[in-house]
């Protein structure tokens, strides 16, 4: 059975979701601004890194943990709703199926509570 890596597109598939999302979370006025001063290619980097290695890919990802990266920011339940949306539609954008999105939903659950209000 393939991975959720491969059902993505491999290598490729994940660098255009990741891309997708990046345009998304810059242009959504819920969470636009929780990027005006960051750098698009290591935060996309990042994201691509994290998408493989959580999908089964052979990516390391080399940042910190969630709970590191949003300590502190007091980030809504709103913004993280904003936010799987915003992942949801670059998914759809890619062309990725309903299975694929609810494994994806999963994980992006799994780390919620890593992210709002700590």
């Amino acid at each position: 059975m393939s991975t959720l890596y491969d059902r993505l597109g491999g290598a490729a598939g994940v660098a255009a979701i990741t891309d997708d999302i990046w345009t998304n979370h810059t242009n959504n006025p819920l969470v636009a601004l929780r990027y005006i001063n960051s750098d698009p290619e290591k935060i996309k980097r990042l994201v691509r890194e994290q998408l493989g290695a959580a999908t089964g890919g052979p990516e390391t990802y080399t940042g910190r943990t969630m709970l590191e990266s949003h300590r502190g920011l007091n980030v809504s339940e709103q913004e993280f709703l904003a936010v799987v949306e915003d992942v949801l539609d670059a998914l759809d954008k890619n062309g990725i199926g309903q299975k694929e999105k609810d494994e994806i939903l999963a994980i992006l659950f799994s780390v919620r509570k890593d992210i709002i209000r700590v």
